[in-house]
């Protein structure tokens, strides 16, 4: 049976997935199209280095679209993919420590660092309106920076919970933990981030 397009976006994602492992190519281009997003501002949340971001991001949806034959259950998607995502972020984590720091003369250390871990996060954007659309971008920014700042198995959990929307049970199958420390680690980075946000929320 063929689709058209208008068809392909009113699918749920257990549709286009059994559809994608029929390799019917217009499904695989709308998962990819809805999940890009998706696994950009979790990469976003996750790694201290931007410019990694969109590599990551990139090889996330080409580990997507070869592997969706290898998914035997199309309700498990969602888990599936973020164990692609966090394998792909744990790789690159242990790439980045095996590779020498190295500075550049021509930079301040400063601005190196500014770079790195806090992108323009405190540059208001002037072409930016209303002013409500412009205090939700610096909050979301401020979230970003915060969210970045907490202890890497913090982030992972919360990230997880809350950006993905993952149960306690695949959380903890992802990161090989138990239920209770999963619990535990969001429970923590959410008090974290209360405490660190009060002044802004």
């Amino acid at each position: 049976m063929k689709f058209n397009k208008p068809q392909y976006k009113k699918m749920d994602i257990e549709q286009l997935v059994i559809l994608s492992q029929e390799n019917d190519y217009k499904a695989i281009e709308e998962l990819v199209k809805r999940e890009q997003k998706n696994i950009f501002a979790t990469f976003s949340y996750l790694h201290l280095k931007t410019d990694n971001v969109y590599d990551l991001t990139q090889e996330a949806l080409l580990h997507m679209t070869k592997g969706i034959h290898n998914l035997k259950n199309p309700k498990t998607f969602k888990s599936w993919l973020n164990q692609i995502i966090m394998h792909l972020f744990y790789d690159d984590l242990r790439k980045i420590a095996r590779k020498p720091t190295v500075i550049s003369l021509d930079n301040d250390s400063d601005n190196e660092e500014n770079h790195v871990t806090n992108p323009q996060n405190y540059i208001p954007d002037k072409k930016c309106k209303p002013m409500e659309k412009c205090l939700s971008n610096e909050l979301d920014k401020m979230i970003k920076t915060e969210m970045r700042a907490l202890p890497e198995h913090f982030r992972v959990a919360i990230v997880l919970r809350e950006l993905q929307g993952l149960t306690y049970d695949e959380i903890a199958h992802i990161t090989n933990t138990n239920v209770g420390t999963v619990k535990s680690r969001i429970s923590r980075a959410r008090n974290r981030l209360q405490d660190k946000l009060k002044n802004y929320i």
